[in-house]
């Protein structure tokens, strides 16, 4: 069998999930998760509802594969700052989080998700609970090491500690979002992390 035949089909699957997910990111940040409906979704993706649950047997993994989406589309975007590294290279882990918060800004629908999704999910009952309760583990844990590192090389001009410093770094990042989401007009995202890092790691905009 010739290679085409056997990606064309898988390429055609892909191209399908790919628009399902794209349809759901549209769903769930307008209704969430439990007011969105896979008829609904079906019909924003333009397959059949059966076709739909051929791919995507229950909503959960809907919700799965949208916030697989989400991450990867960070993990890129970090990949491509070089900051995945962030121990060795603090600073371009920091400058990956400014490029990771302007894409966010061009894409609203990804932001709206995350907004809601996470609100939701503060559940334990919700299905994406302990995706959200293991993301803002490893975030403060990416945050923390990264302001450690920069402590112990005399960069970091905070008291704070680098645990709390990284907890409140998070929070400041997702109340910038919901504002942003609310009045795109007078709220810069990426523009008030940047300030704020600058004045806890002046390095940072050297």
């Amino acid at each position: 069998m010739a290679p085409e035949a056997v990606r064309g089909p898988y390429a055609k699957s892909a191209a399908i999930r790919r628009r399902v997910v794209e349809a759901c990111v549209d769903a769930f940040s307008q209704s969430g998760f439990y007011g969105a409906t896979m008829k609904d979704i079906s019909k924003r993706a333009g397959i059949s509802y059966t076709g739909l649950l051929h791919h995507f047997p229950r909503k959960e993994d809907l919700l799965l594969a949208v916030l697989e989406f989400r991450s990867e589309r960070s993990t890129q975007m970090m990949e491509a700052a070089g900051a995945l590294d962030h121990t060795g290279h603090p600073l371009e882990a920091l400058r990956g989080i400014l490029a990771v918060t302007a894409d966010n800004a061009l894409n609203p629908g990804l932001l709206e998700l995350h907004c809601v999704i996470a609100g939701e999910a503060t559940s334990p009952e919700h299905p994406a609970h302990a995706y959200y309760t293991d993301r803002y583990h490893k975030l403060r844990r990416f945050f923390t090491a990264v302001f450690t590192v920069l402590a112990e090389r005399g960069q970091l001009r905070s008291p704070i500690a680098p645990a709390t410093l990284a907890t409140m770094t998070i929070a400041l990042l997702n109340g910038l979002q919901v504002q942003w989401l609310h009045d795109r007009d007078s709220v810069d995202v990426e523009g008030s992390m940047r300030a704020f890092l600058i004045g806890v790691v002046p390095a940072l905009g050297e």
